[in-house]
Formats: structure tokens, C-alpha cells, sequence
């Protein structure tokens, strides 16, 4: 008696439900998967044809891929699966309805799920633990002095954490040589808390003789990576490593609307292989539109000729909507912005910006400056990328470099104590 070879059914892969709901049989698969205690009691199991099988007792097996192909007859027929994995030969029509992808159940094939397992609360579950430890966030700026750091940092989170507003005095002359200044402060917006740490570095560029006034920034960026490195290497680590790394640089252009300068040049060449430089242009409202527009094209193939490498860098592009939105920011790098902590009134409604004699320059709004992108990308949507790449590339590139040269770990000599408030 010759075989009819049946079409291939191939049916469409079962997408586990929620408990108590349970899928509605469709015409390829008229057994819906039922969750643990699912249905009535005493309920009749489902037909062989809903129950994946693995034939043989080796790996995960599939359906076969001709139709007419038949299992050994020397095996016996059998409705469920047995403890070890074997399973006798199934009719034809038993086969064709199986998907390609099932596995055995408790083995680890394909992983096509017959109910609702939870696996989708990892993401409650991490953003509950986040919240209650909360995470930092490092940010220096640096630039002569006069560009506007301080203001710049207060109106990005709404917040006075500028080194003035720390316990300055308002007679106190600003140091004019390079100093490392790093002051931490509490927010919390939502429920999530942040710590929040500014490092300034007043007297960067301010003196006649410039050279290497680089070397104590990068020197500072290095002994919070020899820290982290030393809390890593101990026997007895802490819970949580305290992670005083620099995340990210603002690096603050002088508005001169026709290059950079020298330092500016030989600073971000210096320290972007150690920090994520972001270069921005300060006080844009100085400058016409057609002026700034010169400008930033100016700057951005001085930075490329230059060989300055800038954060988003192109090869930490993960995927193409990583490329597709990073694309858009390094075309409109450097960011011209406009800082001010003052209120104004402007067509009824109380806005920052920046009172002048013909009008006032809003720094939220995008027609009069590039604040609000500055912000989004800074901390709305590139917050903890800019953490990943300090942890992954630049402190992975220090420590292996550390523990390739290998003179042992000294102990770092203590920074700069760091003055702490909460807002």
C-alpha cells in the first residue's frame, strides 16, 4: 500500500500567555498551551500532536524536514515523554504538526515556552533595586575662565552645584593656576537619586605660559582609575566599589568665531584616549546664527585633521539605530549653548535665559541655542552610555595597561578631599 505524502504544515509559533489567560485554539494549532493547573481538574491531557517530542535520546531534535521520511518501526508508539528522553515513533500526521523549533521540556532547545514563565519583570526587578541604591554620575568642565562653566552646570540641573555655591566666599579670588576641585551633591527627582559629583579645574589656560597645563587633569582622571583598579584587586572587595571615575568632560571653546586655539587643540588630543570629551561652544549667544554656523564647521574639521576623537566616537556604535542617533549628534557637534540660573518674562510665561538690550536670549529655546539638545543628549538619553565606555573602553584600556607594565599597585596618594551636600 503506497504512501500519501501529506503537504508540509508548519504552524505558527505559540505565544505564551499570561496566566489565567490562556491562547484561543487556532485551525494550525487547535491545542493552546495551558499553564500549570490550567482548566478543570481532571481535564484530559492534550493529544500527542500538542506534546513536543525528542526522538532518539541525544540533543534537541526537530521535525524532519521531508514529510515522507519514517521513524525506526522498531520502536514503539507512545503518548508522553519519558523520564529519560526517549519516545517511541509518532504517526506522520503527529510529526507534520510539530513546530521545528520545539525542544524536549527541561532541556535547553530552542526555548519556545508552553506558559508564562516571568522572565519580562528583570526589568521591575532591576529599576527597584536601582532606585533604592541609587548610581553616580561624574561630570568635569574645563575651559578658561569667564566662559560661563559654573552658570552652565546650574542651569543643566536646575540645581546650584557649581563650586561657587559649595562654601566659596564671593571675595574669593579664583585660584590661577590648575587646581582640581570636585564637589559631590545629592539630587533626587522621581524617587531616583543621584549622586552627583562636578569637577572644575580653575586656572586651566589662564596663565601666559600654558604648556602641559594638561598633565594635573589627566594626572586626576588617572588616580580615580588606580582607585577603582585597587578596590577591584583587593582579596575583600566592598559590596559596591565607590566609583569616583570622570564619566564625561565638557570642554568648554571660547567663541572667537574663527578657529581654536592651540591648548584647546593639544588638550582634547591629550585626554580623549581617557575620558569622553564632549566639546561645546560657550556663550553662543556672542555670535550671529550665520557666525556660529562657520564656526562649529570650522572647529569640526580643525578636531578632525587633528585627529581629536570626541564622545559618541563612530566605533562604539552598537547597531544601526545607535549609528542612526549618534550620526545626528556628531553632525551637530560642537554644541553651541547659552547657561543663565535667571528667570524672565516672555510672552507670559517665566523662562531662563539671558537679558539684553534688544531682547532676551531663552536657552531653552532650540531657535536661540542648542541647550535643550545639549541636556537631552547629556542626560536624557546618553546618561548611562557615557558610564559604559568609562567602564568598558577607557578604564579597561588603563587597567590593562596597568597590569601589562605590572610594577605592582602602589597605594595613590589621597585627591582632593570632596565637599558633599545635599539638595
Amino acid at each position: 500500500m503506497s504512501d500519501i505524502v501529506p503537504p508540509e504544515v508548519r504552524p505558527k509559533p505559540v505565544v505564551p500567555a499570561k496566566p489565567p489567560h490562556v491562547g484561543a485554539p487556532s485551525p494550525s494549532n487547535p491545542f493552546p498551551p495551558q499553564g500549570l493547573g490550567a482548566g478543570t481538574g481532571g481535564s484530559a491531557p492534550p493529544p500527542p500532536s500538542a506534546i513536543p517530542v525528542m526522538i532518539g535520546s541525544h540533543g534537541v531534535s526537530h521535525a524532519p524536514s521531508h514529510t515522507h521520511s519514517h521513524v525506526g518501526a522498531n520502536h514503539g508508539v507512545g503518548n508522553s515523554v519519558s523520564g529519560h528522553g526517549g519516545v517511541g515513533a509518532l504517526p506522520q500526521s503527529s510529526l507534520g504538526a510539530l513546530p521545528q523549533s520545539a525542544g524536549p521540556q527541561g532541556s535547553a532547545g530552542d526555548g519556545t515556552l508552553l506558559g508564562y514563565i516571568g522572565i519580562d519583570t528583570i526589568i521591575e526587578q532591576m529599576r527597584k533595586k536601582t532606585m533604592k541604591t541609587g548610581f553616580d554620575f561624574n561630570i568635569m568642565v574645563v575651559g578658561h575662565s569667564g566662559l560661563g562653566k559654573s552658570t552652565l552646570l546650574n542651569t543643566l540641573f536646575k540645581s546650584q552645584v557649581s563650586r561657587r555655591s559649595a562654601g566659596w566666599a564671593r571675595d574669593e579670588k579664583i585660584p590661577k593656576t590648575v587646581e582640581i576641585k570636585a564637589v559631590s551633591h545629592f539630587i533626587e527627582e522621581g524617587g531616583v537619586k543621584m549622586k552627583l559629583t562636578v569637577v572644575d579645574t580653575p586656572g586651566f589656560g589662564d596663565q601666559i605660559n600654558n604648556d602641559n597645563c594638561w598633565e594635573p587633569i589627566g594626572k586626576y582622571i588617572n588616580e580615580q582609575y588606580e582607585k577603582f583598579l585597587k578596590e577591584e584587586v583587593n582579596i575583600t572587595r566592598k559590596k559596591r566599589i565607590p566609583d569616583t571615575r570622570v564619566h564625561c568632560c565638557l570642554y568648554f571653546i571660547s567663541p572667537t568665531g574663527h578657529s581654536l586655539r592651540q591648548l584647546d587643540l593639544e588638550f582634547m588630543k591629550h585626554l580623549s584616549h581617557s575620558v569622553n570629551i564632549i566639546p561645546i561652544i560657550a556663550k553662543a549667544d556672542t555670535m550671529t546664527i550665520e557666525e556660529r554656523l562657520d564656526f562649529k564647521q570650522r572647529v569640526r574639521k580643525e578636531l578632525e585633521m587633528g585627529g581629536v576623537e570626541y564622545y559618541p566616537q563612530k566605533e562604539f556604535d552598537e547597531d544601526m539605530e545607535d549609528k542612526s542617533d549618534n550620526d545626528k549628534i556628531r553632525e551637530a557637534m560642537p554644541l553651541a549653548v547659552v547657561g543663565s540660573d535667571k528667570e524672565y518674562q516672555v510672552n507670559g510665561k517665566r523662562v531662563l535665559g539671558r537679558k539684553t538690550a534688544w531682547g532676551v536670549v531663552e536657552v531653552e529655546n532650540p531657535n536661540h541655542c542648542e541647550f535643550a539638545q545639549l541636556r537631552d543628549f547629556l542626560i536624557r538619553s546618553h546618561l548611562q552610555d557615557l558610564k559604559e565606555v568609562t567602564h568598558n573602553i577607557h578604564y579597561e584600556t588603563y587597567r590593562a595597561k596597568r597590569l601589562h607594565g605590572n610594577g605592582g599597585l602602589h597605594p595613590v596618594a589621597a585627591a582632593n578631599d570632596t565637599q558633599e551636600s545635599n539638595l
